[in-house]
């Protein structure tokens, strides 16, 4: 008898890992008008939450750049303040656990919110806190991922900050920022003093530029994980008859399982893949490299993690095995220590598939 595909409802009951979301992609719209009412942000194009929850997906979906990254002047312009950072992440915490996510690493950049006087320390003591605050009674461990802007010159002193603060919540370090022309290899002095304090790390490579992107996060850098990584697909030739062939870097990202932190609707608004059904995930989920499933920005996607993985279903049929296997495959690479990835595995994850299945 075939198993019925699972359905989006299904898929928000079954127990899910997110490894790649934006703080500041990721807020309520009325949030963002109650916050720019009390901060006295006077910059948003409008009041009305709906109306503006539609103005950042159209924003996104335009194709602009500049648009794009306009919406990030909004979600960052009004986390300036303490309350407001503990607000956010206690809503982000809250709004991942009714989507049924047990595990999320949630990423940003500190030095992004101390327009208005507060220190690095005070921005990362306020998320911690909110993630405190809205975690708590849900079900869900929430991680943070302190985040570098490849543009600007202070990745040392993040990722200090990552391994002061790795015991009370901060899970690791990330670079993000345009690719181009800014290369994960001007940061090398924070990535080789993470390696020797044994701290775990993500580049984001592979987007928006392309292989070399990729092989620098990997082979100067020493990244635990690809940030997207998709354009892996770069290195795998496809023959006429199917047969794909991989080249050095793609056989080395498989060989190793180096995780790759995929955002299916983000990499289409970006070009990174021209659709869902045509999404490099499809091929690299057969030839079983370490893919993950992951949203990136839920505001300006309009997405979760349970909406991607039913776009996935839908494109590639995936069932609950599938799904299964993208989940366990987040939880292995998570930067937990070993014995609490197991218990989720094990405890949480294996059992509650096991359930889903066993209903269908």
């Amino acid at each position: 008898m075939s198993q019925q595909l699972p359905t989006l409802e299904e898929i928000r009951r079954a127990p899910k890992v997110l490894l790649h979301d934006h703080l500041d992609g990721g807020l309520r719209p009325g949030t963002i008008v109650d916050l720019a009412r009390e901060t006295g942000y006077d910059g948003l194009p409008t009041t009305d939450p709906d109306a503006l929850r539609t103005w950042f997906r159209e924003a996104s979906d335009s194709g602009s750049l500049e648009r794009y990254l306009e919406t990030f002047d909004h979600t960052v312009g009004v986390m300036q303040t303490r309350e407001a950072l503990v607000r956010v992440a206690a809503e982000c915490a809250e709004d991942l656990a009714a989507d049924g996510v047990v595990y999320a690493e949630v990423r940003y950049a500190p030095e992004q919110h101390t327009e208005r006087g507060l220190s690095l320390e005070e921005v990362i003591e306020a998320v911690l806190e909110g993630f405190r605050i809205g975690s708590e009674g849900r079900g869900i461990k929430v991680g943070t991922l302190l985040t570098a802007m490849r543009h600007q010159a202070r990745s040392m002193e993040i990722a200090e900050l990552a391994v002061r603060y790795r015991d009370v919540g901060v899970a690791g370090f990330d670079i993000a920022g345009a690719e181009a022309g800014y290369p994960p290899t001007r940061h090398l002095d924070a990535f080789e003093y993470l390696q020797r304090e044994n701290a775990h790390f993500t580049i984001h490579a592979g987007e928006a530029f392309g292989l070399p992107s990729i092989w620098q996060a990997i082979q100067w850098c020493g990244a635990d994980r690809l940030g997207h990584g998709v354009r892996i697909i770069d290195d795998i030739a496809v023959s006429g008859d199917g047969e794909p062939k991989l080249g050095r870097l793609a056989a080395y990202v498989r060989d190793k399982r180096i995780p790759l932190e995929m955002c299916p609707t983000s990499n289409l608004q970006t070009g990174a893949a021209p659709s869902i059904a045509e999404h490099p995930i499809g091929l690299l989920r057969r030839l079983s490299f370490r893919v993950t499933v992951n949203t990136d920005n839920r505001l300006m996607s309009g997405t979760t993690v349970s909406e991607e993985f039913a776009k996935l279903v839908e494109a590639f049929g995936y069932d609950w095995d599938d799904l299964q296997w993208f989940t366990v495959n987040a939880m292995k690479s998570a930067f937990l220590p070993f014995d609490d990835r197991l218990a989720l595995i094990n405890g949480v994850i294996k059992p509650g598939f096991a359930r889903l299945k066993w209903q269908a």
